[in-house]
């Protein structure tokens, strides 16, 4: 008897409740195994399946695991990623945020919406307790006042105790609030600023001449030296928000000379978006030079600065036609490879960039390399970018080209570490999600395996309720498919009978 025979014997000793029985049973268990993957997935972010084959198979079969390898170039010269990207994840304060009273209540006045959320404003609230207070307040009445106003959640209730400490003496930090909060417009904050400036240069030199006085005198001199370096990076932002950006600069660079440690502060971001404004791009790449170095952490706006400064350079003659035909000149693989670091750093910056996403008002907190960080850099920068000719095209034309160089971005980077995890989940706090969709990278997607396993559950699911509502009609179909998938094996073991002596092929089925 032959092979093909023997075959269609088989095939036709077929019931169709055996059709019934192996599709159910196939489909239980791609089922089984689909709800398993899922479950693997959502609590660990990867397939099961893919996991074990790339962590113990491809070993097996000779592949080699780059992680490895990889984790110790993808810091940027750092040693311990692991500890970096802690720190990267801390919320940082931002060095450009708005005027309360001036410029967020004019928003929410107009669209009734809120800008803020509490988690943000709580951070401020925050901030103002460990840079404008200390432990001797309670000696001078109206410090003692304004130690309650700034853990006060009502706003009008910090205007309030800021109008009562003023009613008991001068006080710098008064000043500041009302400057804040109570200002309408930038030229009134500015005009509450100056005053609480001579009060707070006349403190800071009080405290300055007796900080080794004591311990108590070293926290007030601390808490004075604040004080006067928000007061004149205030002064000079109302500048620049009122056309006076030469001043503003001044200003600043005064500042930064005046004060060369207080590095928290972020004043350098404020300069960099002030020349930018002059389109002074010598002063420009002189900050960069001093602040855009390996030791240094990192910002949007240190890297996308530093991009568009090499993009300046080409950006109004670049065509993607002609750098197809001709390939890249330096020039161009220079720009090129800063905007593929830019975009690294923050994949986010891009879509508001080409206004592809649209902006909302920037946070008073951010976090680096996060949706929050993109907007605040977005919403001063795009002007800048803008005044490029061909900055943005260029842009659009390479920025994707950055992620086909870190395909597994939270396991690995090029020039930087793996990308934090945990930005979605601050960001999510920190901007106003009633109004805003938060952009998340890298975004999750279903593994390979999660989809074939659903498909094979569905598709054999289907077959058992088919085969058990027409068990004839899906037995012939069933022969007919398996006679077709043994048409081939049936058709060489025909042509080997046929080679081969009888006698030999006797031998050989025997054995």
């Amino acid at each position: 008897m032959t092979s093909a025979a023997c075959v269609s014997m088989f095939l036709n000793t077929l019931t169709p409740k055996f059709y019934v029985a192996l599709t159910g049973t196939s489909s239980l268990i791609s089922g089984l195994i689909l709800i398993f993957e899922w479950w693997y997935f959502r609590k660990y972010g990867t397939s099961f399946i893919e996991q074990v084959s790339v962590s113990h198979l491809r070993p097996l079969l000779g592949g080699v695991d780059n992680s490895s390898a990889s984790s110790s170039s993808s810091s940027n010269g750092d040693t311990d990623s692991s500890r970096q990207s802690v720190s990267e994840c801390k919320v940082w304060r931002n060095p450009l945020n708005l005027f309360r009273g001036a410029e967020y209540n004019r928003y929410t006045w107009v669209t009734g919406r809120e800008p803020l959320t509490y988690y943000d404003m709580n951070l401020s609230a925050q901030d103002h307790q460990t840079f404008f207070t200390c432990d001797s307040d309670h000696l001078r009445p109206a410090d003692a006042i304004m130690q309650k106003a700034w853990r006060e959640r009502n706003p009008q209730a910090r205007i309030t105790a800021a109008h009562e400490a003023l009613d008991l003496e001068d006080c710098a930090t008064a000043y500041i609030l009302l400057a804040e909060e109570e200002a309408t417009t930038i030229v009134e904050a500015e005009k509450l600023f100056k005053q609480a400036l001579k009060i707070g240069e006349s403190c800071y030199r009080r405290s300055q001449q007796l900080q080794h006085h004591g311990a108590q005198y070293e926290a007030q001199h601390r808490r004075d030296t604040n004080v006067l370096v928000y007061i004149k990076r205030r002064l000079a932002m109302c500048s620049r928000k009122l056309g006076r950006t030469r001043e503003a600069v001044k200003m600043m660079r005064d500042l930064m000379k005046e004060f060369p440690l207080l590095s928290m502060f972020n004043i350098h971001e404020n300069l960099l978006e002030s020349l930018l404004e002059l389109q002074n791009y010598a002063d420009v790449q002189a900050v960069l030079a001093k602040y855009d170095d390996i030791s240094l952490p990192k910002s949007a706006t240190i890297c996308y600065t530093a991009a568009l400064l090499k993009a300046r350079a080409v950006s109004d003659k670049f065509s993607p036609e002609a750098a197809s035909r001709r390939g890249l000149s330096t020039a161009e693989m220079n720009a090129v490879e800063a905007i593929h670091r830019a975009v690294e750093f923050n994949p986010h910056v891009p879509k508001y960039l080409l206004e592809m996403k649209s902006l909302i008002l920037p946070p008073e907190h951010i976090l680096k390399r996060g949706d929050s960080e993109a907007i605040a850099y977005t919403f001063f920068h795009l002007q800048h970018w803008k005044r490029v000719e061909g900055a943005l095209n260029l842009l659009h034309c390479t920025w994707e080209g950055t992620f086909r160089m870190i395909p597994y971005p939270l396991e690995k980077g090029h020039l930087f570490y793996p990308y934090p995890v945990c930005t979605e989940t601050a960001d999510r706090e920190l901007l106003p999600t009633v109004f805003h969709e938060v952009s998340v990278y890298p975004k999750k997607e279903l593994p390979f395996f999660i989809l074939f396993t659903a498909g094979l559950c569905s598709f054999t699911a289907m077959l058992a309720l088919l085969t058990h509502q027409f068990p004839e009609l899906m037995g012939v179909f069933a022969k007919a498919f398996l006679s077709t998938l043994f048409a081939p094996l049936n058709f060489i073991m025909e042509k080997v009978e046929s080679i081969l002596p009888s006698s030999l092929w006797h031998q050989l089925t025997r054995i």
